[in-house]
């Protein structure tokens, strides 16, 4: 069993979009605060931007927990909204059922969920149609202090 140094749930209401990114940008500044390394940041970051925009888009809510460990970060997103009928399919790179409004406000490019797995060093996805969709996305820390990939920014 893992030991989380930190924990939280985090709220996305469904077609809200004037508060679309708010939660990422809230969830980047826990993660700062944990002195998580820039790069694990950036995945993280970019993985919760594009579910929340998710839930936004196709749900009806959503939550969003996070929960940080020595080792790993831990992102479970729920929602209730349409599910997906073919995850298959929906993984793959510009496929999306955006409607024409989601378009023109310049979301639903089909990049949500490819972008969270190149994020994700883990990434599970389970979905009932009718009912709503569930990820658990796992950031692996890979070392405490020192940038994960050796990359700088």
């Amino acid at each position: 069993m893992t030991d989380y140094s930190y924990e939280n749930t985090f709220t996305v209401e469904g077609g809200d979009f004037e508060s679309a990114g708010k939660t990422s940008i809230e969830i980047k500044k826990v993660l700062k605060k944990l002195a998580i390394t820039n790069e694990t940041l950036r995945r993280a970051a970019i993985a919760v931007y594009e579910a929340e925009l998710n839930i936004i888009s196709y749900a009806k809510k959503g939550a969003i927990d996070l929960a940080v460990s020595d080792d790993k970060i831990l992102i479970s997103v729920a929602d209730q909204g349409p599910g997906i009928e073919d995850i298959e399919l929906a993984m793959q790179e510009g496929y999306s059922t955006a409607t024409d409004q989601i378009r023109e406000m310049g979301f639903g490019a089909g990049m949500g969920l490819h972008n969270i797995k190149s994020c994700a060093d883990t990434l599970d996805i389970s979905s009932e149609v009718n009912k709503g969709t569930h990820l658990s996305i796992v950031i692996n820390r890979r070392g405490s202090g020192n940038d994960e990939s050796g990359l700088s920014d």
